[in-house]
């Protein structure tokens, strides 16, 4: 009997630590919205983007400075007149099924992402052939300048460029891939995965950081932990309180309301894992009227009070920015005022007068609603009450960010389903300058929901990338800045910054805009 007594006490505490190996490789995680599709080249969407940087590497990727450094790639040659790029990748470099990752992957994987992507449909606009040298090598030759092909490589969101297997990267661009083999530090467990509930991923064995130190998006990606659960929570109350109870280890944007009392527990850390902050962007709808008069845009100039919709949303006071005229975000160095009207106090008046000469005769106006998001959810409403004011007649319909995601693809009069507006949350990356900026490009049909239209803006956004002297492109970014204000794809509705949370087991985060897990361990 002794010695089953002590068979049982030696089983019970080998189960237990086991159990605690368990749990202490295993990171779980509540990031802004839950994982609802898995083709980052068809979706913009910031969930898409964050599987991405799990299963997937990059060919060149940002540093904490924005500087775009090799990843995938080990050399890159250009020629004296800066029109031909020769590129060598790693060795080593593997996907998930094993196979080893060639260059033909890279050069398919580009050609995908330049179909819908807007850095890659200007790289793809000034390329005159791209080859495929050799099993490791491929080459980019231009016809015209394109002075950011490395920084166009490292395209970090909104469509990011990530490399995946040729056989996938050659399904065209208009129809989703469901296939997530990528070559990244994680692989994705497609039989776990729920929608409203989990994605799982477990580390890559296989995969080979680079020598150097992580820094920003760039640099060894090493991964210390065996598994991440990305865990649906879209209530913040719950998501706090789980936290609290190490239920969960990370929050990447806990309501700003629930901040202090996450603050006040020792066992929990807040950091900035985006320092420059995140843009409340209206997004308008050019195509419906009467907002595809630029005279009913100007109006809502008049209408948003930057101030007032941080505070509604609930930011600290030290968080904010309380105004911000810049497109391309306050606090870098592309920071720009050029041309910038309104959004400090309203004025009512101004903006029925501009309704007015746009010809708007009360119809009712589709504001979406993306209610399973408090940022998002008071952005609009605020907003709405505001443009309520001025005499709009304001139709507020509540949804989830998925089927706002969905919904803004329609074209249709807003009486068959389509719509007026709707709130993002962008970050720098998604906004950092001319080329990148996903909402400012206006090509007509060829643009992003919301199809604003005006050849002078993207001339000028063509001049900006095409420029090589850095001083002349400062001179050029003003003059797109100032358009931008005439036309106005979206509108900037306040700058602010919040907080991560995670618990104070959890080490190695750093404030890379994106959230990502290498170089994290749980003690």
């Amino acid at each position: 009997m002794r010695r089953r007594w002590i068979g049982a006490v030696a089983a019970a505490a080998i189960s237990l630590t086991a159990g605690l190996a368990q749990a202490q490789s295993t990171l779980r995680v509540v990031l802004i919205n839950d994982l609802a599709s898995l083709d980052p080249v068809q979706s913009t969407a910031a969930f898409v983007r964050n599987h991405g940087f799990m299963v997937y590497d990059q060919l060149f990727a940002l540093d904490s400075q924005g500087v775009a450094r090799p990843q995938m790639v080990d050399t890159h040659v250009a020629s004296a007149d800066g029109l031909t790029h020769r590129f060598t990748l790693r060795d080593g470099l593997a996907f998930h099924d094993g196979q080893p990752v060639r260059a033909a992957d890279a050069v398919a994987s580009i050609r995908r992402w330049s179909q819908r992507d807007i850095v890659g449909r200007a790289l793809a606009a000034a390329t005159a052939s791209m080859a495929v040298v050799d099993d490791k090598t491929f080459t980019i030759t231009l016809s015209r300048p394109f002075a950011l092909v490395t920084e166009a490589l490292a395209r970090p969101t909104a469509s990011a460029l990530f490399v995946m297997p040729e056989r996938i990267a050659q399904t065209p661009a208009t129809t989703a891939i469901t296939d997530a083999t990528g070559s990244g530090p994680f692989i994705f467990q497609a039989s776990q995965w729920r929608v409203g509930d989990r994605a799982v991923y477990t580390r890559n064995p296989n995969y080979r950081p680079r020598a150097e130190a992580a820094d920003g998006l760039a640099g060894g990606k090493v991964v210390n932990v065996d598994r991440v659960e990305w865990l649906a929570m879209p209530d913040p109350a719950t998501a706090a309180a789980a936290l609290q109870s190490g239920e969960i280890d990370f929050i990447e944007q806990p309501s700003p309301d629930i901040v202090p009392t996450l603050e006040r527990n020792r066992n929990i850390r807040t950091m900035a894992l985006n320092p420059v902050g995140f843009m409340v962007w209206l997004r308008i709808n050019h195509t419906q009227p009467p907002f595809n008069h630029p005279a009913a845009r100007q109006a809502l100039l008049h209408l948003v009070n930057q101030q007032e919709v941080l505070q509604a949303v609930g930011i600290r006071a030290s968080e904010q920015v309380p105004y911000c005229p810049a497109f391309f975000f306050c606090g870098t160095p592309l920071e720009s005022s050029a041309g910038a009207q309104g959004l400090r106090e309203a004025n009512v008046e101004r903006a029925r007068a501009l309704l007015r000469e746009a010809g708007y005769n009360g119809q009712r106006i589709v504001f979406m609603n993306a209610a399973d998001s408090p940022i998002n959810n008071a952005a609009t409403l605020v907003m709405a009450q505001a443009f309520q004011r001025a005499g709009l007649n304001m139709d507020v319909p509540s949804m989830d960010w998925a089927t706002v995601t969905q919904r803004r693809n329609r074209r249709e009069p807003v009486d068959q389903g389509g719509w007026n507006f709707f709130v993002t949350v962008a970050n720098v990356l998604d906004g950092q300058n001319p080329l990148t900026n996903l909402y400012l490009a206006s090509p007509c049909e060829g643009g992003l929901t919301g199809w604003p239209c005006d050849q002078q803006l993207e001339d000028l956004r063509r001049s900006w990338w095409e420029e090589n002297d850095a001083a002349k492109r400062q001179e050029i970014l003003h003059r797109v800045h100032a358009r931008a204000y005439e036309v106005l794809p979206y509108i900037n509705a306040g700058q602010f910054r919040t907080l991560a949370a995670h618990r104070a087991n959890i080490e190695g985060l750093r404030p890379t805009t994106v959230p990502v897990f290498w170089g994290v361990t749980k003690r």
